[in-house]
């Protein structure tokens, strides 16, 4: 069954309940693709940690790493569609990974 929607990020103590004031990964269903978000439309977010995704086992290459403040891979405001990473091969999976 696919994943319809997921939000990832490293709780280190200095995060909300939902991901707030962290680094997030967002898997979006209505476009199968994946994007680390440091500002997005429904809350605040904050660069707090290394991260990264990728696809592998079908779209493999496909990801983005983002590892300082400012990362152009990275959605800021809403309408930053463009850094979106997507996929569309059948049962694929997909790596997230935070580093401390």
């Amino acid at each position: 069954m696919p994943l319809p929607f997921c939000i990832s990020y490293l709780q280190t103590g200095g995060c909300g309940d939902n991901g707030e004031y962290c680094t997030l990964i967002e898997r979006r269903s209505s476009t199968d693709k994946v994007a680390p978000i440091f500002r997005s439309s429904r809350r605040i977010h904050y660069f707090s940690k290394t991260s990264g995704f990728g696809y592998y086992d079908g779209c493999d290459g496909a990801g983005a790493d983002c590892t300082y403040e400012g990362c152009p891979d990275a959605f800021y405001k809403p309408d930053d569609n463009q850094v979106q990473v997507g996929c569309s091969a059948d049962n694929v999976n997909l790596a997230i990974t935070f580093c401390k």
